[in-house]
């Protein structure tokens, strides 16, 4: 029992912890409000900070619970004479959620790109004279090893 109850805790905490660290990327490029700025809606800011809270739950959820929620099949078992109408609107979700999602994904690497102009500015603050270019590329081979982990481990297939 106690056991079940650290691991609970435990992968709460580890959760909470990646959710904080995606909302401070979010919050440190700045990327709703210059979203809202760009759109002339900044009276919507709190509106679209709920949508991207309520987009990261519902993907998480969707995630973790992966079994539980495969609507399609659902569908399909109760209504097997529309299988191709579903199938068909199963692409055309996917292609609208692969449109708002790759614009997004766009959005944000302008965001963090502009971002990264500043990095010259905090090394020349904080002294760091030497050895910046070696600290962007240790990041980058840490960014492909852990891609290659990723692939090579097969941790992207659902069971």
């Amino acid at each position: 029992m106690m056991r079940n109850f650290l691991l609970v805790l435990l992968g709460g905490s580890y959760g909470l912890l990646a959710a904080a660290g995606v909302f401070t990327v979010l919050v440190a490029v700045g990327l709703i409000p210059r979203f809202a700025g760009k759109t002339h809606t900044a009276r919507h800011v709190v509106l679209y900070e709920e949508m991207v809270i309520f987009g990261t739950l519902t993907g998480c959820v969707l995630s973790v619970f992966s079994r539980y929620c495969r609507f399609g099949a659902w569908w399909q078992q109760r209504l097997p004479e529309y299988t191709a109408l579903l199938q068909g609107i199963g692409v055309f979700w996917q292609a609208v959620f692969g449109l708002f999602a790759g614009m997004f994904i766009g959005c944000l690497a302008l965001a963090i790109a502009e971002m990264l102009d500043s990095i010259p500015i905090l090394a020349r603050r904080i002294s760091f004279r030497h050895g910046l270019g070696l600290a962007i590329i240790s990041m980058a081979i840490g960014k492909i090893c852990g891609s290659l982990l990723y692939f090579w481990a097969e941790l992207h297939r659902t069971a």
